[in-house]
């Protein structure tokens, strides 16, 4: 249960106010519908302006604001985004992120992935690394981290209240910040207080109006782009990729994982006419992958990547999965175009580093009697590379899948995925999002298009005890489907180690 039980008590005391946030999102996108586009009025502006006394009222602050990842997809589309004021607030703030260089990771999945292995390898070699991830799932601290370190309390305070002033001085009128923008705002403002070497900022949704994309990054790296969020980025491949690749800016360099050829061609289409140099693994970077079973690190995957200024062999991924493999080597190449930036960069250092990786709510191990794994695959190409993976990495006799997903996903997809894999199925939903799936209408659609074990449950908490009871020693329980349900497990088992210990 290695790092589960450091943010238990902060994750309970989340977990009391989860209720509240949904419901505070959807009159916030209600009030957006009533006011409409032209009006004057503020949105979602909690707190703006006015000084935060405690980490209690910061997340009351956060939980006021539009929340586009917790709207049903009408909702969501009617809530404006406008990198202007983000520009504006950055402004105002004293442009912080102009302080140190950034690296800007978009895509469909891998994203944390990438951010952790290169925030990991530059580690090593002596520089501070300012990390921005989403979402987060124990506590909101999660998403802003130095050194690998998630910022205090306190220090997310002071952070708070710098970007909400300078959203006050910059925003007088009008739409006031998201709270994936304000979150932005708030992890620039402490990096700069930390005065880390570099940034590495993970994009949210898309790309051409993300947050992320305020910032004249070093470097950008573009992850696997698949099908997801097609309510807002597209209903195509080649649509969500020319989504993801408004980020791109003229004379920022590109690297991009090896992609389905219709997405390779539009990333190529977007970057030649913004004047962005761009290059993918595999065919302009030289980089290959293989299953390796050794008996110190068992079942892996090795990388090797070569350029005219570094040579990894045999590289072993932190992670397991042939997917992370593809993740590992995009980190490899985005250190290597840092090197040829001038950062002082060596080869042993990051292998070291890359060692040291880690990654929450990834084929993440919280539980050894039962084996209870945790990892939040939510799209279609996720589920397939976590079956994939838990089939070639982790040994067990029989898979009890505890699921359960939003209703923005592809769920029939999702499940046909999911029952490859699963000997059974236990439907649930996450309490934190109003845009999940009931347990029974999962039940019901599975069992529409194949036949297999399954039951339902209300909570994670039941569907947890419900997998336990199924479970032999040499069987497996895997929570997936949805990163907020993974949130809750965690959380949930998290308070069973709390109360075990007191």
């Amino acid at each position: 249960m290695e790092g589960i039980e450091a943010s238990c008590i902060e994750g309970d005391r989340e977990r009391a106010e989860l209720w509240l946030v949904p419901w505070l999102n959807a009159w916030e996108a209600y009030a957006i519908g009533l006011m409409g586009a032209t009006s004057k009025r503020t949105s979602g502006g909690g707190g703006r302006g006015r000084p935060v006394r405690d980490y209690r009222q910061a997340r009351e602050v956060l939980a006021s604001r539009v929340d586009i990842e917790k709207l049903r997809a009408e909702r969501a589309r009617k809530t404006p985004l406008d990198l202007d004021r983000v520009r504006a607030t950055l402004t105002a703030l004293g442009q912080p992120q102009k302080q140190q260089p950034c690296v800007q990771v978009v895509g469909t999945n891998g994203k944390g992935s990438v951010c952790a292995m290169l925030d990991a390898m530059l580690q090593a070699s002596g520089y501070a690394v300012g990390r921005f991830t989403s979402p987060h799932l124990s506590n909101v601290r999660e998403r802003m981290r130095v050194n690998g370190e998630p910022v205090c309390e306190e220090a997310f305070v002071e952070a708070l209240n710098r970007a909400l002033q300078a959203e006050a001085n910059a925003l007088a009128s009008g739409h006031a910040l998201t709270y994936f923008e304000l979150l932005t705002v708030t992890a620039l403002a402490w990096f700069e207080e930390q005065a880390v070497d570099v940034a590495v900022l993970e994009a949210g949704l898309g790309g051409r109006l993300d947050a992320t994309s305020a910032v004249e990054p070093a470097l950008i790296c573009v992850t696997s782009i698949s099908v997801d969020h097609t309510q807002l980025l597209g209903q195509s491949l080649e649509a969500i990729a020319r989504e993801k690749a408004g980020a791109f800016k003229a004379g920022t360099p590109v690297l991009g994982a090896p992609q389905e050829k219709e997405v390779r061609a539009a990333l190529k289409e977007a970057a030649e006419a913004v004047g962005a140099p761009v290059a993918f693994l595999g065919r302009d970077v030289e980089f290959s992958k293989r299953f390796e079973v050794s008996q110190r690190l068992g079942p892996h995957c090795a990388v090797c990547l070569t350029t005219p200024r570094s040579s990894f062999e045999h590289v072993a991924c932190p992670f397991p999965g042939e997917h992370q493999a593809v993740n590992c080597g995009l980190a490899l190449a985005a250190w290597d175009r840092l090197r040829e930036m001038g950062f002082a960069l060596d080869e042993q250092e990051a292998i070291a580093g890359l060692a040291r990786a880690q990654l929450e709510g990834r084929m993440e191990l919280v539980s050894t009697a039962p084996r209870i794994l945790l990892d939040g695959a939510h799209n279609v190409a996720a589920m397939r590379a976590l079956v994939r993976a838990l089939g070639a990495f982790v040994p067990y006799d029989s898979l009890v899948l505890v699921f359960g997903c939003c209703d923005d996903k592809d769920v029939e997809g999702l499940l046909r995925e999911a029952a490859q894999g699963a000997d059974k199925m236990i439907f649930t939903r996450a309490r934190s999002t109003p845009r999940a799936v009931e347990p029974e209408t999962l039940r019901e659609r599975f069992a529409a298009a194949r036949s297999g074990m399954a039951q339902c449950a209300e909570t994670v908490e039941e569907a947890l005890e419900l997998a336990r009871r199924a479970v032999g020693r040499e069987d497996l329980i895997c929570v997936a489907g949805s990163f907020y349900l993974v949130g809750e497990a965690r959380r949930a088992l998290q308070a069973e180690t709390l109360a075990a210990q007191t």
